[in-house]
């Protein structure tokens, strides 16, 4: 396999592992200014049909080779891809574009912290491509298609990737302090519950090597404990329950006991001290989706080879991942369908994997040997097909809405991240993070 750090799935760390993946692929993909520009029906050349397609960072089905081999099954069809570099300009701007009904691509990604807010307020204006020829929605995850799905039944969304999540960890460091390193073990420390991943990082600490913490930051842990929840902020009518969530509360309450107990580094995610840290190997365990695998290799260099590891997380949840969808105003519109369609079908979501280790949205690709075989040699060879595949199919079925990002934005920075690296009251910082949510919300 052939990792390359692919997007990040929050409101609160996106624009970083985009500009990130952009960096290191540069040249890969076209960058512009909007997310659309429609073919207007032709312009392929020599009778052909061109398709565009919108999309943000370094997407990966260009540089998976899957428009070239698309272009070669159909001769008569020419694909362009228009990229911005990060989704923060990226989807006001498509937005914008639904609203009018003009400047869009053929086809349109969105990322899954979007999604929902096409589900509920812009379905109108996109097909409903469960009902394309091809799709099935059996080859998919069940969690999967429903984020891409309205609550009266019409799929606006195929999934392209998805963020499965595991732990990943320092066997060296581990060795150190008296834990087991082989994965499977590790794995059993916590098995089914995050209480037994804090008492496992109480045990690391007692006898952690100099300068190094059990985990990266508190904000990490309550992220992963809220992915791997029934219902987080939203419950399955679409009302905001974050307040009262018993998944938020065991967050919350777990990432403070983190803090409070110091098994934490005291770190944000995706700054610059957070990837000096993965290189001076400064801190032993981090959640991680198989995206993240890439961006771990990429910041801790030669000397970090087969140091780490990845075990199976206490409970799976799910940290990223995309979706293809077709706007209704594209004059070509039946034939972007088609492609759409084709592009997610479990065949070429397994070469995108092993190309690009986005991990695929439809499980019918688990079987495949790309996905089935892959190991990454960085991590001590662990069996990562194997291993986020049943992660994948154990992550729960979690509402999601309009407003996720920005409810999990302020938990963390205007919250917790005030617990871990300036020693605040939880009381007092989830107040603080409450007031800044409901002002955002008008609430």
């Amino acid at each position: 396999m052939r990792y390359r750090t692919r997007t990040s799935r929050s409101v609160a760390v996106l624009a970083a592992v985009t500009a990130l993946a952009a960096g290191l692929l540069a040249g890969c993909a076209e960058d512009k200014e909007e997310p659309g520009g429609s073919s207007g029906g032709g312009g392929g050349g020599e009778g052909r049909t061109t398709l565009t397609i919108g999309v943000f960072g370094a997407f990966g089905l260009q540089e998976a080779g899957l428009y070239k081999e698309y272009e070669r099954l159909h001769p008569d069809i020419k694909i362009k891809q228009n990229s911005v570099q990060r989704n923060e300009n990226y989807w006001p701007a498509l937005l914008t574009h639904l609203s009018s009904g003009s400047g869009l691509s053929d086809i349109q990604a969105v990322e899954v912290g979007n999604i929902a807010e096409l589900t509920t307020t812009h379905s109108a204006k996109l097909m409903d491509l469960g009902k394309v020829n091809g799709v099935a929605k059996g080859d998919f995850l069940d969690w999967k298609w429903q984020q891409g799905t309205t609550k009266d039944g019409k799929t606006i969304g195929l999934g392209t990737d998805i963020g499965p999540t595991g732990i990943c960890y320092r066997k060296d460091l581990f060795e150190k302090a008296g834990l087991p390193s082989d994965r499977e073990e590790v794995g059993k420390l916590w098995a089914g519950d995050w209480k037994k991943y804090l008492a496992a990082g109480k045990r690391y600490q007692a006898k952690a090597p100099k300068d190094t913490s059990f985990v990266d930051g508190a904000t990490g842990v309550m992220a992963a404990v809220h992915a791997s929840g029934t219902e987080k902020f939203y419950d399955k009518n679409g009302e905001l329950i974050y307040k009262d969530s018993p998944a938020v509360k065991e967050g919350w309450d777990l990432a403070a006991e983190f803090a409070e107990s110091g098994l934490t580094a005291k770190l944000q995610q995706f700054q610059p001290s957070w990837d000096q840290a993965i290189s001076n190997g400064s801190f032993a365990t981090l959640t991680c989706p198989p995206w993240m695998l890439g961006y771990i290799k990429d910041k801790a260099g030669d000397k970090g080879e087969d140091t780490w590891d990845v075990a199976a997380s206490p409970r799976p949840g799910n940290w990223g991942g995309s979706f293809l969808t077709v706007p209704e105003a594209g004059k070509n519109k039946e034939e972007a369908a088609k492609l759409a369609a084709w592009l997610t079908e479990p065949k070429q979501l397994a070469k995108l994997f092993d190309e690009r280790a986005s991990f695929p949205s439809a499980d019918a690709a688990y079987g495949l040997p790309e996905v089935k075989d892959a190991k990454n040699p960085y991590f001590g060879n662990a069996p990562v097909g194997q291993i986020f595949s049943k992660a994948a199919e154990g992550v729960p079925v979690q509402p999601i809405g309009p407003k996720d990002g920005i409810i999990s934005q302020y938990l963390a920075d205007t919250g917790m991240l005030g617990v871990d690296q300036k020693g605040t009251a939880p009381d007092k910082a989830w107040d603080k993070a409450v007031k800044t949510i409901d002002n955002a919300l008008d609430q």
